[in-house]
């Protein structure tokens, strides 16, 4: 029997997948070896001093994954490969009728292509399908309760620690936002938001009727005293922020002006619904708005830009249980629930540990592609965020942003016009220039020198290009 006592710190994971992912590990890195007869379960729960059901769901978990085998008897053994099952689905090729093309106007993440990480994340697809038949059933909206739970954990990362029953698992942030927006405001009132902002909440208060009022910004974000000043004169029912890595001005609103920004908030009474896309790229982030001002506040923490842009699922945090009954009832009424298949990936990837890889990737894939911007295009020419997925381009040299939109796309490159963020007076000769998607860094390198060639001289230099 091999004398095997895992260190459980080396997983953030719930013991009972610690454990399987340790056996996992320790597989990869040679200390165990196909063969090897693991502790029984109660020697091991003793030995570690925790409870004997963890161990016996760890290793469960790891005869799920095809690493161990159990024996009555006989004992416990190493594997080392996966189940006919598992191999079978490691093995399918994508259906090549989903393949997309480049398109560099969608704000989304990189796309994993790490083996590894592919890999891991594909075993949580394989995981979950054990309990297909119950995940194609109706679910009451908001999630499971280990749906709640693992979003919970997923928020206490930003500090938050909202009660459950002010948690819910939505499908996607757009429904999220669509629902609070219609429950704060009526048709002709105003919803106030920075003068360059998000374009899907311009969308969704067009669609309830609602006038949308810009903010003066500056390098920091929306102005406290344009605020205060707007929410004196407008009467207005709602804030609208996306306050960490703006889409698409990609600035972070530090701690000290969201502190003048609650304060104002809390002066007025003024609800403030907080797009939190982005809040979980950066390690460590200025606090959430839900944190500063929790009794006003709507979080919005989608999984889209954090996990993948197919994952359409966010967690809404309500600022009280008075709120929380008619949100939930209005995404009832649209929304039904969030996809049972969708949530049971996500909590699995949360509670083994994909979820903080998928971050990692991310992370360093995002500044690898702002350093080939930095590395294309003049210091100084752009706005971005080393974590950012876009950068903001101001043009010059006699570009206006219809006729850089119109040269990028007889290339195939597709930007954003400004006219798309602009809430507030005429939009700026500027255009968003988007990083991620299923885009290489060598196509991405291609695009921007491109652009770089274009921006160097004159609209009537760049068309005799082509």
């Amino acid at each position: 029997m091999k004398d095997w006592l895992p260190d459980l710190t080396r997983s953030s994971s719930p013991r009972y997948l610690a454990l399987a992912d340790l056996i996992e590990m320790d597989l990869r890195d040679g200390v165990l070896v196909t063969g090897d007869r693991l502790p029984p379960q109660r020697e091991l729960a003793k030995r570690l001093e925790i409870d004997f059901t963890t161990v016996a769901r760890g290793y469960v978990e790891a005869q799920k994954r095809g690493l161990i085998e159990s024996h009555v008897g006989r004992g416990t053994f190493v594997t080392g490969r996966q189940s006919p099952a598992a191999q079978a689905f490691a093995a399918l090729e994508p259906d090549p009728r989903r393949a997309t093309t480049a398109d560099f106007s969608m704000n989304m993440p990189p796309e994993p292509y790490d083996p590894d990480l592919l890999a891991r994340m594909r075993e949580g697809f394989y995981a979950v399908s054990a309990d297909l038949p119950a995940l194609l059933r109706y679910q009451p909206f908001g999630g499971a309760a280990m749906d709640r739970q693992a979003a919970a954990f997923w928020l206490a990362r930003r500090g938050l620690m909202p009660p459950a029953e002010r948690i819910f698992v939505s499908p996607g942030a757009h429904p999220a936002l669509h629902a609070i927006l219609g429950l704060l405001a009526r048709p002709g009132e105003t919803i106030l938001s920075e003068t360059v902002t998000y374009p899907g909440v311009r969308s969704l208060s067009a669609q309830l009727g609602l006038t949308l009022s810009g903010i003066a910004m500056d390098e920091h974000g929306i102005l406290p005293e344009a605020f205060d000043a707007a929410c004196r004169r407008l009467n207005p029912k709602a804030l609208y922020l996306n306050p960490t890595l703006q889409n698409p001005l990609t600035l972070t609103m530090p701690e000290a002006r969201r502190r003048e920004i609650a304060a104002i908030a809390k002066t007025h009474r003024l609800p403030v619904i907080e797009d939190d896309a982005y809040g979980f790229l950066p390690a460590e982030g200025p606090p959430p708005f839900a944190a500063l001002l929790p009794d006003l506040t709507w979080h919005v923490a989608g999984l889209s830009k954090c996990l993948g842009a197919g994952l359409r699922l966010a967690y809404v945090v309500a600022p009280d249980n008075k709120a929380a009954w008619p949100f939930a009832s209005a995404m009832r009424a649209t929304a039904v629930m969030a996809s049972p298949l969708g949530m049971a990936l996500a909590t699995r990837w949360i509670e083994d540990g994909t979820a903080d890889a998928i971050l990692t990737f991310l992370r360093a894939e995002a500044a690898a592609r702002q350093n080939l911007v930095a590395s294309l295009l003049p210091a100084g020419s752009f706005r971005a965020d080393p974590l950012s997925f876009n950068i903001w381009l101001p043009l010059g040299q006699g570009w206006t942003r219809s006729t850089f939109v119109s040269h990028m796309l007889s290339a195939g490159i597709g930007v954003v016009a400004s006219d798309a963020f602009t809430v507030e007076g005429a939009a700026p000769e500027a255009v968003r220039v988007c990083l991620g998607g299923p885009v290489s860094r060598e196509d991405l390198g291609n695009a921007l020198d491109f652009m770089a060639h274009a921006l160097q001289g004159s609209p009537e230099q760049a068309a005799s290009f082509f």
